[in-house]
């Protein structure tokens, strides 16, 4: 089983730039697609970034140029780079991997980290 645990929320002005990392363990090899959600409150969950195993991206309309998605291999280690926030970037970010994809289009999560609080003030 796969254990995901969110870090780098916080608070931060419009404008301000924020680094979530999402660190993985126990069975990575098995990852074929990760992901970042988000769901702000009232509103539905939304797939933010994902990235393939081998290092597509696909990223949501409404971060695509200000967001984005890496990973680091060797340490086991999601990242989103989070620049030019806006008060509608206010959400609970959360990681997911998927037991598979093509590039970077996921399918079959079963893996979730505890979320980490974004909150984006004017």
């Amino acid at each position: 089983q796969v254990q995901l645990v969110e870090t780098g929320g916080g608070s931060v002005q419009a404008g301000g730039s924020l680094r979530l990392s999402c660190a993985a363990s126990a069975y990575t090899y098995t990852i074929k697609c990760m992901a970042w959600f988000r769901q702000a409150p009232g509103k539905e969950r939304e797939e933010v970034a994902s990235i393939g195993s081998g290092g597509s991206t696909k990223y949501a309309d409404s971060v695509k140029g200000r967001f984005t998605i890496s990973k680091d291999n060797a340490k086991n280690t999601l990242y989103l780079q989070m620049h030019s926030l806006k008060p509608e970037d206010t959400a609970v970010y959360s990681c997911a991997a998927a037991r598979g994809g093509n590039g970077p289009l996921c399918y079959g999560y079963n893996s979730w980290g505890q979320g980490t609080q974004v909150t984006v003030s004017s």
